[in-house]
């Protein structure tokens, strides 16, 4: 690996220590229905953020809730040092990307059927700090 090659990589994984993300694979809610919840959140503070999604009442926001928790619990794994009051995290981004389908068959009038698609979705969440140096 060359000097400049290196160089990159080193500011690179610099960067990404104030960045945290978890991802949600999978989970059993239409993206649309999702998303309702994800706007919410989004540019939040992570204090507010929990907050907003403890109180609400969409069985959406109760995957998100968990979610969240493990994307703070991954900066911390990072920054074992710093503290989560200083930090200052917010949602920096969150995506709501489409999943596998499960296609079944309903039965409808005169022998025919129709198919039924319970769909699924993938969810990232990437937290980001801001340090006492960007604020100033």
């Amino acid at each position: 690996m060359g000097v400049r090659k290196r160089e990159t990589a080193d500011a690179r994984k610099e960067a990404n220590k104030s960045l945290a993300f978890a991802k949600l694979n999978n989970c059993p809610t239409s993206p649309r229905k999702m998303r309702l919840v994800a706007d919410l959140v989004r540019g939040q503070k992570v204090e507010r953020a929990l907050n907003i999604l403890r109180f609400s009442s969409k069985e959406a926001s109760r995957k998100l809730e968990k979610l969240l928790l493990s994307a703070i619990n991954n900066w911390e794994q990072k920054n074992s040092d710093a503290s989560l009051e200083e930090a200052g995290l917010f949602v920096k981004t969150i995506t709501v990307d489409g999943g596998m389908m499960l296609k079944r068959l309903r039965p409808a009038p005169q022998g025919r059927a129709h198919r039924i698609r319970k769909r699924s979705n993938h969810v990232t969440i990437v937290l980001g700090a801001i340090n006492n140096t960007q604020a100033n």
